[in-house]
């Protein structure tokens, strides 16, 4: 068998299909192993939001190449990749100010500011009191289920090799150790999620790297909801860095911290997108080195409850539950390390893995850092 390749990816997760993407387009021989027989990781689990708008300044020049990237991906592999942008409606003043210092900064181009009405009429909940609200044009939404399987489907098919039910033990200088043998190639780029800390452990011990869960659910989503929907609401305005730079995002924390505790408790980032199955629902953030598999029930209502409020759903209708789960670090929203010449390893360490994917993945390939990560 002949197992040698230009390029090794291990993980097909959308980071790892990312980065299998552009080594493609370059014209390189491609292999992807992992221990799965298809994209069931956190790639799948997450709302499938590209919220690039919302991320730091520093790093908008990766967030426009990813971007580009999804939408090359979605129009080669044919996937539903919808340019609809993100709604974000201002309940409070405190909300509000913190939007409107945003737009200012970021200029009419990002940011469009809206009235109460424009933003309660744009997410299908006319009866909604919101102060004001904003759209982030330049936002995408694609479905989590069907994104990553789509896209590992379609490489396949255009001469990218797979090696799934492989188990990888070990990466180095070329050649990487399998429950079916070894793997060379001239570079291997290793995007393992919190797998890191299996396969470098000495990495993962460095940048503090653990598991975050995620309570999330789906809902059926009434028709005049749109399909394409991305919600943002005021915790998000305290959880992506491009929100929290601006002045008023302290006062928006602590009015938070008196008016919705148990959402910050729970960590919230209140957040509702469509996919042509329901309204995906979440989330609270939990972390742990070794997570417990259970669902707090108490949390998932708390999230139906104040999503469906603002979404005017009197009778939510549940078809699932879950628990999500991605790699995280108190230190770092990137691990971008080359531990030799011929391996590089991409981790990405927050929630924006799925947003900023490709522009990552081309970080991995070039050999480029993150300002800012």
């Amino acid at each position: 068998m002949h197992n040698h390749s230009d390029l090794l990816v291990v993980g097909s997760g959308i980071l790892g299909l990312a980065t299998a993407f552009l080594a493609h387009e370059q014209g390189q021989s491609v292999r992807v192993i992992d221990g799965e027989d298809r994209p069931v990781g956190s790639s799948i689990q997450n709302f499938g939001h590209a919220c690039f708008t919302g991320q730091a300044d520093l790093v908008q020049g990766v967030a426009d190449r990813a971007r580009a990237g999804w939408q090359r991906a979605a129009a080669q592999a044919g996937f539903w990749a919808a340019e609809s942008g993100t709604y974000i409606p201002a309940m409070t003043e405190a909300e509000q100010q913190v939007l409107h210092e945003f737009a200012e900064h970021r200029g009419a181009g990002q940011v469009t500011l809206l009235s109460g009405a424009e933003v309660a009429e744009s997410i299908g909940n006319p009866d909604l009191q919101a102060v004001s609200g904003a759209h982030l044009p330049r936002d995408m939404r694609v479905n989590p289920r069907e994104a990553a399987p789509a896209l590992a489907r379609w490489l396949s098919g255009q001469g990218v090799e797979f090696a799934w039910g492989t188990r990888v033990t070990a990466v180095a200088d070329g050649v990487a150790q399998t429950s079916r043998g070894e793997y060379t190639a001239s570079r291997i780029v290793v995007c393992p999620g919190y797998g890191l800390r299996d396969l470098f452990p000495t990495l993962a011990e460095k940048h503090g790297i653990r598991t975050c869960t995620l309570v999330m659910s789906l809902i059926d989503r009434p028709r005049r909801v749109p399909a394409d929907l991305a919600l943002l609401t005021g915790t998000s305005l305290t959880r992506y860095d491009g929100f929290t730079a601006m002045p008023s995002a302290q006062a928006l924390r602590r009015e938070l911290a008196e008016r919705e505790p148990e959402l910050v408790d729970c960590i919230a980032n209140l957040m509702v997108t469509g996919i042509e199955g329901g309204l995906l629902i979440g989330d609270s953030h939990a972390y742990a080195t070794s997570p417990e598999p259970f669902i707090d029930e108490r949390i998932g209502n708390l999230l139906l409850d104040r999503s469906t409020q603002l979404l005017g759903i009197d009778s939510p209708m549940i078809g699932q539950r879950w628990l999500g789960r991605y790699a995280d670090s108190s230190s770092t929203n990137l691990v971008l390390e080359r531990p030799d010449e011929r391996t590089t390893v991409a981790v990405v360490t927050s929630g924006i893995g799925m947003t900023l994917s490709f522009g990552i993945a081309e970080l991995a390939l070039t050999g480029g850092d993150v300002p800012g990560f």
